[in-house]
């Protein structure tokens, strides 16, 4: 019941299919030679499981670690023998998930993997090392600090490989300090891009995808990134970076995407401070290439903090803070990498010919340690809005949605944030007049602690992967969540095919700023005008 998928010709039905590599022997989980790709710096070699072909961290890049710290990525040193890619790389240093929040450990099934920095490794899920199907590469959340390609279950590959004959990649790259740390003053030119090798690393990747991903049964003039919260935006920062103009086809932007990030003032203020914590001579470049990544990341947050002060606004997912940009740990607009504030202030020309495809979920702002009673829920909205627009808020809500609890409703106020932050973005890709912006609303319930979490943040990653089974934690892979997720998971592998969502029986009609056309997908999935409209405005009054 995970669904089936369309033929590469277009829109006939295809039942799945299983490789001559599985189907010559008894067993599911094989390691035959067949799984074996020429890549153009050398032999990797997977596995066949059920039918799908799986490489697990494939080098697109060189170790960062040392003295090529903070420099752009290196291509990887040529090998000649088989390289095994059989598990996942390292993922980039970074502040571990907190396991004692269960409730969400367990509704997303997260793991952390291990850490190191030769973490310029990709995966890749592929029903075939020949043909030429579509490529939907896929960045993970965690702003521009945390996660991995494999934090999440939702994240596997191997489902939309095998029912939707897509050939699915998953991408891991620098973080935090070690991604966005302006060291051109402290190193000299070479460390010019230092800044923003993180979103350089993601352009690498797509290089390394063009020019290779053929030889694992994909085409590279169709190619679509997405991304979900973090991995959203960093969708859209890669859509306005000159060096990415070609590498993309379709791009897909999921609670999440914009950002007021600072300029390269600011950045390099932000390094000087740092230098300062550390104690470290202004040009000592070669101490920070050694120092431990923990000790970096303390004094480089205690600089961000020094400078940006108390948060301005009530902030959070959709509530983007008042004022100047802050630093951080964030791309930054250097005037040669990266030029404009996409999908913040313009949807840029480089992507204009680029379809989008735009969402959210409805409880964006789910924490399952807050569960208010109605009043103390009003008094947390009057700190952020007054007493006026928080009465009227509840009011309004309660009304639409009469049958979700106090608790389910509070986490909702995050999800009318981010479907304001939606409709800013279709926007300015609507006036573009180009490839057109698509637009969706998550709303399925989850049955799972009672039905009180909602659509949290990432919950629809389970149902656009096809994963429903596997990710039976937060879905509990009720036949309602099967059937969601083949409408979704079809949806999203026939807009990397061909640019258009649409699926017999689903026509999805692209978004304007005055009719705010929307695909919702629930049990019944259907388009609607500005679902939500009435109640997000009250947040713009």
């Amino acid at each position: 019941m995970a669904g089936v998928g369309f033929a590469a010709s277009g829109g006939a039905m295809a039942a799945p299919r299983r490789s001559a590599a599985a189907a010559s022997s008894s067993g599911t989980c094989l390691t035959p030679r067949s799984a074996i790709a020429r890549t153009q710096y050398g032999p990797v070699r997977g596995y066949v499981d059920d039918g799908v072909y799986i490489f697990k961290g494939v080098p697109y890049g060189d170790t960062t670690e040392g003295a090529n710290r903070w420099l752009p990525a290196k291509p990887p040193k040529p090998w000649t023998d088989e390289y095994n890619a059989l598990a996942y790389g390292a993922n980039c240093p970074q502040t571990l998930h907190n396991f004692r929040a269960k409730e969400h450990t367990f509704l997303q099934q997260w793991t952390d993997g291990f850490l190191g920095e030769d973490m310029l490794k990709l995966n890749i899920w592929t029903p075939s090392l020949s043909g030429n199907r579509p490529v939907m590469v896929y960045f993970h959340g965690g702003g521009f600090s945390f996660g991995s390609s494999y934090e999440l279950a939702s994240h596997d590959g191997a489902q939309m490989a095998r029912h939707h004959d897509v050939v699915q990649v998953s991408v891991n790259h620098r973080l935090n300090i070690l991604g966005f740390f302006d060291a051109a003053e402290i190193g000299g030119s070479a460390y010019e891009d230092s800044v923003n090798v993180g979103m350089t690393d993601l352009v690498a990747s797509l290089r390394w995808v063009r020019e290779n991903i053929a030889r694992f049964g994909g085409d590279p003039d169709r190619i679509m990134i997405y991304g979900q919260s973090g991995g959203g935006s960093k969708v859209t920062t890669l859509l306005g970076m000159p060096s990415a103009q070609g590498l993309i086809h379709r791009a897909s932007i999921q609670s999440g995407g914009g950002g007021n990030i600072p300029t390269r003032d600011q950045s390099r203020e932000l390094a000087r401070q740092t230098m300062k914590e550390l104690g470290l001579a202004p040009t000592d470049i070669e101490s920070l290439q050694k120092m431990e990544w923990s000790k970096l990341m303390a004094a480089g947050n205690a600089a961000a903090t020094k400078i940006n002060g108390p948060a301005r606004g009530p902030g959070g997912l959709g509530f983007p803070a008042s004022g100047p940009p802050r630093v951080g740990w964030a791309p930054t607009i250097d005037g040669k990498i990266i030029t404009v504030r996409s999908y913040q202030e313009v949807a840029p020309e480089t992507s204009r010919n680029v379809p989008v495809l735009i969402g959210s979920v409805s409880e964006e702002g789910t924490s399952w340690g807050q569960n208010p009673s109605e009043e103390q829920w009003r008094q947390n909205l009057t700190k952020s809005f007054g007493a006026e627009k928080a009465d009227t808020l509840i009011a309004a809500m309660k009304h639409a949605h009469p049958e979700k609890s106090i608790r389910t409703l509070s986490y909702g106020v995050g999800g009318y944030g981010q479907r304001n932050n939606v409709q800013r973005m279709v926007k300015l890709k609507h006036d573009q007049h180009a490839a057109p912006a698509y637009q969706y609303w998550f709303t399925w319930q989850s049955p799972q602690l009672d039905g009180q979490a909602g659509a949290w943040h990432t919950a629809e990653l389970a149902f656009c992967f096809d994963n429903t089974r596997l990710c039976g934690q937060g879905t509990g892979n009720t036949p309602e969540a099967q059937a969601l997720a083949k409408k979704m998971a079809t949806a999203w592998a026939n807009f990397a095919r061909t640019g258009n969502p649409s699926q017999p029986g689903l026509a999805w009609t692209p978004s304007d700023p005055v009719r705010c056309q929307t695909m919702v997908f629930d049990n019944h999935c259907r388009m609607e005008d500005d679902p939500g409209g009435a109640v997000r405005r009250i947040l713009l009054s």
